[in-house]
């Protein structure tokens, strides 16, 4: 087997294993909601974070695409309102949880599903996202 086989193969088992993981953590959002004893959906609104979160990379990239530095202030800028976005997004529940509006066990599993979320995000980022041959852009 030459090496581009190698790699395609292991994308492809990449990408079956972060959609597997993406569905992992969704599974406990949606339990963190829709069990009995919770039946709250307000911890629904994290998935707007989690849509949210990549975009400020992906304008950093956009604007210092040319550039060769290893650092710049639009990367810091972007790195910055990423963890503003991943920091609320794991703030939101327990906030909703100190008021009561849900349930701690739901708050546990809203946040379980945001750990499971985010890591599969950034290991989509760092398999998918080195801008070579085997970029995700081919999919």
């Amino acid at each position: 087997m030459d090496g581009k086989g190698f790699w395609q193969g292991f994308l492809y088992f990449a990408l079956v294993a972060l959609s597997f993981s993406g569905a992992i953590g969704l599974t406990f959002l949606m339990l963190g909601c829709a069990l009995e004893d919770y039946g709250v959906y307000w911890p629904l609104f994290v998935l707007i974070f989690h849509a949210i979160s990549p975009i400020p990379h992906f304008i950093a990239k956009r604007v210092t695409y040319d550039s060769d530095a290893t650092s710049s202030a639009c990367r810091e800028l972007a790195y910055f309102f990423t963890t503003g976005i991943v920091v609320s997004a794991f703030g939101f529940p327990v906030i909703l949880a100190r008021v009561a509006v849900i349930k701690w066990g739901a708050c546990g599993l809203v946040l379980a599903g945001n750990a499971v979320i985010f890591l599969t995000i950034q290991g989509f980022f760092l398999i998918f996202g080195r801008g070579d041959d085997f970029s995700w852009e081919q999919w």
